[in-house]
């Protein structure tokens, strides 16, 4: 198997894209060894430097701590997802994986998630970042940039020019986007 890397526009985040399926059940971000029982992230978790990781459907982001070099973490990152691949797993996260995210929505939001999922998502995972939906309240929506897009220097731009002025041509009712 060939794991192959992609630069992302975070100079902390690299995407790793293993040529399989690492995840059944949608994107998730862990922040440390405590956050998951999965063998996998609590290894790659070891890697000094590693500060987060987040699982897309084919790919994984790692960011880095900003006094490491991607040369002391890309190659055992390498390692350990070829080894996960090779012992015959099939995906880092599936069925099995619960997730602490589910509540119900009012329409406006499922409107809002909806744009998000089928229009915006799909653009920040080719660079290794997600954005999820946190809150809507008087015209404002809160979104939580995930992956790559956390603490990338061109988030802010992106947020405002892209997310919040494809959110408000959709529905009126959004005036603006935040990050938290």
């Amino acid at each position: 198997m060939f794991v192959q890397t992609q630069k992302t526009p975070n100079p902390n985040s690299l995407k790793f894209i293993p040529g399989k399926k690492v995840s059944d059940i949608g994107s998730a971000e862990f922040f440390s060894k405590e956050d998951t029982d999965n063998i996998f992230l609590k290894n790659i978790f070891s890697i000094h430097g590693v500060e987060s990781i987040f699982l897309g459907e084919d790919f994984i982001s790692i960011n880095k701590k900003n006094n490491i070099d991607w040369e002391d973490i890309k190659h055992i990152a390498i390692s350990l997802i070829n080894d996960f691949y090779d012992d015959g797993n099939n995906l880092v996260l599936d069925k099995n994986f619960k997730n602490k995210d589910d509540k119900n929505y009012k329409e406006i939001e499922k409107q809002i998630i909806t744009i998000l999922e089928t229009k915006i998502k799909p653009a920040v995972a080719r660079d290794g970042g997600d954005i999820k939906f946190m809150d809507f309240k008087e015209g404002t929506v809160k979104v939580q940039l995930r992956g790559s897009c956390s603490g990338c220097p061109s988030s802010i731009i992106t947020l405002k020019q892209g997310v919040q002025n494809l959110l408000k041509h959709y529905i009126p009712e959004v005036k603006n986007v935040e990050a938290i």
